[in-house]
């Protein structure tokens, strides 16, 4: 979503974003503030002071019921969010993101909202721009809201009220951004009238990521085996490579003296590093297991460049892509992939040299592709190396961003009315139109708001 806002800047946009405070971000996944030096000086960042309630940890603010039951407070707090919106957790958020956006609107007006999901609730903020104001919007699904992508499931039944609102959204929306092919088919299937605009863009990676050179391990002081991401897979998942990485390195002589980093947040709330994974992850430690925590945009590629090979770890299944599978790829290091076969993940590592190739969760056969990787390490020129790195080139976020945007702007181009965009005058309430588009933008004479939560 950074890379979106800086591409509409760079194709001559004036851009406004409306996300969360930052400490409503610490509080439900955590934030990496050196993230924000790579956002656009131009884009106006808007705000809001909304949060997740029941992430709250201060016991001092728990009102009686609360601490007498937290359970049935939380029960009756997700059925009262739903009545506003149909998604648990953010639905109450429904009247401050409309108003934000209606707020906006109305002192800078926009010819264009991106809605970023999730959450979903930010469609109800896109849809109330299009009401008062006629101002079109595209959808940024990522990973789709009417499939499970874990499960490969419809996530909900036609007939529901999360159902209801999808249909809306779209049937009006000018775009919807998918991160994967299997997503995109789900979409074109269930609206083949909205078929051709669905579009696929993926996740990719930052260029300033990778470390961008050949490598060279050290046996003697150890391979460095690392996985840099969230940890939102299963502790049952986490188990399994563990099991995997100690069978390795009683088999395999290069692993004997091996490590095994793992970087990243683990849960939210109470729970942040004090749950099941974190404890997992502290008895592994005599199998040369550490946890380093959270790594800054700052620190990644250093972070790469410190190991020797990489371990994949992802949920899901051929729904599901991730974003690191791109940024793993292009450190051009041997990868272990640590999920199921049929996974998307597979179709973007296939023809990767320096893969291990996709074996399931099986113990044995990915304690063998641990050990594969190992030898691979050691005995990968530099121009394998160069190759495995070379094989990311076309997925850097620059590049599938500037053509998104670009597409995007094209179809926004092509459905606006000669007579220019249709605004509200808040004063009367009427309804009127301009022949130049927003007069009132500082770089251009267009204007988008992007509706998405995330910094």
């Amino acid at each position: 979503m950074r890379e979106t806002a800086n591409q509409f800047i760079h194709a001559g946009w004036d851009v406004t974003v409306v996300t969360i405070a930052q400490d409503s971000w610490e509080r439900d996944s955590g934030i990496d503030p050196t993230l924000l030096n790579e956002v656009d000086s131009r884009v106006r960042t808007v705000e809001l002071p909304l949060s997740r309630l029941d992430l709250e940890t201060d016991i001092r603010l728990f009102d009686e019921e609360r601490a007498a039951s937290p359970n049935g407070w939380l029960t009756k707090l997700r059925n009262r969010q739903r009545l506003t919106f149909p998604e648990p957790n953010f639905g109450e958020w429904r009247g401050d993101l409309e108003r934000a956006v209606v707020d906006i609107h109305a002192e800078h007006p926009a010819d264009l909202l991106l809605a970023s999901c999730v959450p979903y609730v930010t469609l109800a903020a896109a849809w109330k721009l299009w009401e008062e104001a006629r101002v079109p919007y595209a959808v940024d699904f990522r990973d789709g809201w009417s499939i499970d992508v874990i499960d490969g499931v419809e996530a909900f039944s036609r007939d529901s009220e999360e159902a209801q609102w999808e249909k809306k959204i779209l049937d009006n929306a000018l775009s919807l951004w998918v991160v994967n092919d299997p997503i995109a088919d789900h979409y074109r299937a269930r609206y083949p009238e909205f078929a051709d605009r669905v579009h696929v863009v993926r996740n990719g990676y930052d260029a300033d990521s990778a470390p961008g050179r050949a490598h060279t391990p050290d046996v003697e002081s150890g391979l460095r085996f690392g996985y840099l991401g969230t940890v939102n897979f299963s502790a049952q998942h986490l188990e399994t490579v563990l099991n995997a990485w100690r069978t390795a390195r009683e088999h395999e002589p290069l692993l004997a003296n091996a490590r095994f980093e793992v970087r990243g947040h683990i849960g939210n709330g109470a729970g942040r590093e004090a749950n099941r994974h974190t404890e997992l992850l502290k008895q592994a430690a005599a199998d040369g297991v550490v946890f380093g925590g959270p790594a800054a945009k700052a620190e990644v590629a250093s972070v790469y460049a410190s190991w020797d090979a990489l371990v994949l770890i992802l949920i899901g299944g051929r729904f599901v892509t991730s974003g690191k599978v791109y940024e793993y790829m292009a450190t051009g290091l041997p990868i272990v992939s640590a999920h199921v076969v049929e996974h998307d993940a597979s179709n973007v590592l296939n023809g990767h040299p320096l893969w291990t190739g996709a074996i399931g969760m099986d113990e044995e056969k990915m304690a063998e592709a641990f050990a594969e990787a190992a030898r691979m390490a050691i005995r990968t020129s530099d121009e394998l190396h160069a190759e495995a790195m070379a094989h990311a080139d076309r997925f850097t976020r620059e590049k599938l961003m500037t053509v998104a945007v670009r597409e995007l702007v094209e179809a926004f181009d092509a459905a606006k009315p000669a007579h220019g965009p249709e605004t509200t005058d808040t004063s009367t309430g009427e309804r009127t139109t301009s022949t130049k588009g927003v007069d009132v933008a500082p770089l251009t004479e267009k204007s988008s708001v992007s509706g998405g939560t995330s910094s």
